[in-house]
């Protein structure tokens, strides 16, 4: 179990979603609402299909006038007018007639089926039927088939995909009541760092970490902004962090969270009253949390090493953004797969190793990818999942069942 100067990862989790509350939700056009949760249940108001209306190009009759009709003894009627779809102009049919009508198209009153072209001669002033629908109704599609007027066609919590969005327009919705996508300023710190494209000094690195944040936070739901490169200087970190909090709903650094002389995201936001601490598990064991300005928005300090900040934000950014979107689950869902190969875990940490998931008809299998160490982003990049080892195992032997975390996936 952990150690008792750490807190336990779901200890850490639960405290923040306790203190993170969705966004208001209002109306948004229905493209803006696009991969968002619906806030609303949303109701049909038409029925789909509003009226009956054809499945085929070809004629409307009534049953009984052609239920007769063979090869060898056809039925003849007189066409008495075109109907096409969106310009009704024959709204009524009477006994022994029929009308050319298009896919679509409504039904005229007093038809009650309709023939395909391909069982006629496609007469234009007369029609030869020579061969019977098999059941009244048949090639007709009748009024709410489809959805009915009252119906429900999305649930409050609905992730809204494109079908949903079809769905909505198609019933006549406009707009969607959606809870925004949070505004998550990113910003990493650290003298030593560049940006890409720059030349490199003997002592300097780039900064990929704000990328890899960005992305992770953009294919979350989130909106971005990828601020950079911070110096090792509390001032300075203090002046980019109040700029950039007008635009913030959440706010993530990198860096400056350890033990060390020049951890200054930890000297800066320390009197501002956010936590930090050391959380049982590997990487992402420094860690710290809190809210910052006047209007308290949420901040999360992650580690620099990069796997440790992937790690991080993914047990504890996406959650909270997730809540923040009214999206459910908020914590990725956990999958269970055989293991390829023995891995060890340093006891009292949770573990979160890299690995490669492959999915087959006899079950799921994981690999262990590269190494543990938490600055290794080449295998990070390489892997497609976490497998979790639980604090109080050390070693899992080869052909166990773990946990994995799928990483980048929807859920």
């Amino acid at each position: 179990m952990p150690t008792s100067d750490l807190t336990s990862v779901d200890d850490l989790r639960e405290r923040i979603l306790a203190d993170i509350e969705p966004l208001p939700a209002y109306p948004q056009a229905l493209m803006d609402a696009f991969g968002l949760a619906s806030a609303e249940d949303v109701h049909a108001d038409v029925s789909l299909p509003s009226f009956d209306n054809s499945s085929h190009d070809g004629y409307a009759v009534r049953f009984e006038d052609v239920a007769s009709a063979t090869e060898d003894a056809p039925v003849h009627l007189p066409v008495v007018g075109e109907i096409a779809a969106g310009q009704a102009g024959l709204l009524a049919l009477s006994p022994g007639t029929a009308a050319k009508i298009m896919t679509g198209a409504p039904m005229p009153t007093g038809a009650d089926t309709v023939v395909p072209y391909e069982w006629t001669d496609r007469g234009v002033v007369r029609v030869v039927v020579s061969q019977a629908p098999a059941r009244k109704g048949e090639h007709v599609r009748p009024v709410g088939d489809d959805v009915r007027s009252g119906d429900l066609v999305v649930s409050e919590g609905t992730v809204l995909g494109s079908r949903h969005l079809g769905l909505l327009a198609a019933v006549g919705r406009a707009t969607v009541a959606v809870r925004p996508r949070p505004r998550v300023v990113i910003l990493s710190t650290g003298s030593e760092l560049r940006d890409p494209g720059q030349p490199l000094g003997h002592d300097s690195i780039y900064d990929g970490n704000s990328y890899l944040l960005a992305a992770a936070a953009r294919r979350a739901g989130a909106i971005a902004y990828r601020v950079g490169i911070v110096p090792d200087e509390p001032a300075k970190f203090l002046e980019a962090l109040s700029d950039q909090l007008v635009r913030a709903d959440v706010v993530i650094t990198s860096g400056g969270v350890s033990q060390g002389d020049y951890d200054v995201v930890k000297e800066a936001l320390r009197p501002e009253g956010v936590w930090f601490g050391g959380v049982a598990m590997q990487p992402g064991k420094p860690q710290g949390y809190g809210r910052v300005g006047e209007d308290r928005i949420p901040i999360f300090t992650l580690p620099g090493n990069p796997v440790s900040s992937y790690v991080s934000f993914q047990v504890f950014v996406l959650p909270a953004l997730r809540r923040m979107m009214g999206m459910r689950p908020e914590v990725r869902p956990v999958l269970r797969a055989r293991l390829t190969g023995p891995l060890t875990s340093r006891p009292g940490l949770r573990q979160f190793l890299r690995g490669e998931l492959v999915t087959a008809s006899g079950g799921s299998s994981v690999s262990p990818v590269g190494g543990s160490g938490s600055h290794l982003i080449g295998d990070l990049a390489n892997a497609n999942c976490l497998i979790v080892v639980p604090e109080d195992t050390t070693s899992v032997e080869a052909g166990a069942t773990v946990d994995v975390l799928l990483m980048d996936e929807e859920f």
